[in-house]
């Protein structure tokens, strides 16, 4: 297969690539969710979803190569997102392998368009598969009746959400209203002091990924009450709503559900 993309230029790979390498977290979910994990024969360190895909060798971290174990498992096709793994695209590149990278969504209506794009690439019908996810999104339209919500990612410091950014296209499609709706960014670290001047109906914490739950709700509610913030709260389990392959629906489902009970007051 002969196929441009916009800054590669031309990327050349088998018909039907047996041997892919996805160094995407989100991708690595969409093979899999595709029916395609047989043919993954390695992944980054942040690529856990499914649980299939641990026992696939570690290539890479976000960014940086095993290159070694990269050439040892011969990949017809390598795998990156836009964005931050645009340089580790290039330098795929130049050492001569084939690789595209799959935009970054800017709303759920763009994951599952990946959806069709990497099936697409891969020779495979990826029609089913975005349909279903498609009426499962639209089953969430308008669940809720304009709350305002604050978002915190723990990226190693506190991260929220403006305009431009997938979560908060799905916060609005839920009927929420993001609290920085109004800031024209996608990513950037939120004016805390703001936050209770705004008055948000719900905060959602995306805490990191860790396997103590109660860890993770103590160290939120600790977060709140240090901030002396009253407000109903939700609490993911971690590299959730953060994710941006096949499974963040069942996320958004999630939080939708865990978001109706805190705001009705029955606990999270």
């Amino acid at each position: 297969m002969k196929i441009r993309h916009d800054w590669l230029g031309e990327v050349e790979f088998p018909d039907q690539p047996a041997r892919i390498v996805s160094l995407a977290p989100s991708v690595t979910d969409t093979l899999f969710f595709l029916g395609l994990g047989e043919r993954v024969v390695g992944r980054s360190a942040f690529c856990w979803r499914p649980s299939e895909a641990e026992a696939l060798p570690v290539v890479a971290s976000y960014t940086k190569v095993r290159w070694a174990l990269l050439a040892e498992l011969s990949p017809e096709l390598v795998f990156t997102t836009t964005g931050v793994q645009r340089e580790l695209t290039e330098a795929l590149k130049e050492r001569g392998y084939a690789v595209w990278p799959v935009p970054l969504p800017q709303t759920p209506f763009g994951i599952i368009e990946n959806v069709g794009l990497v099936a697409a690439l891969l020779g495979a019908d990826g029609t089913n598969a975005q349909a279903g996810l498609a009426a499962r999104y639209q089953r969430l339209h308008r669940r809720f009746s304009g709350e305002r919500v604050y978002l915190e990612f723990d990226l190693g410091g506190p991260i929220t959400i403006g305009r431009g950014s997938y979560l908060s296209a799905a916060f609005r499609h839920l009927g929420l209203v993001p609290l920085f709706a109004d800031r024209p960014e996608a990513y950037f670290p939120p004016p805390l002091e703001e936050v209770p001047r705004r008055g948000p109906d719900l905060v959602v914490i995306e805490p990191k990924r860790v396997k103590n739950r109660e860890r993770q709700l103590e160290a939120a509610h600790r977060l709140m009450a240090e901030r002396g913030w009253p407000y109903p709260t939700v609490v993911t389990r971690g590299d959730e709503l953060a994710h941006f392959g096949p499974m963040f629906f069942d996320y958004l489902e999630a939080f939708a559900e865990q978001a109706a009970r805190v705001l009705k007051g029955k606990g999270a």
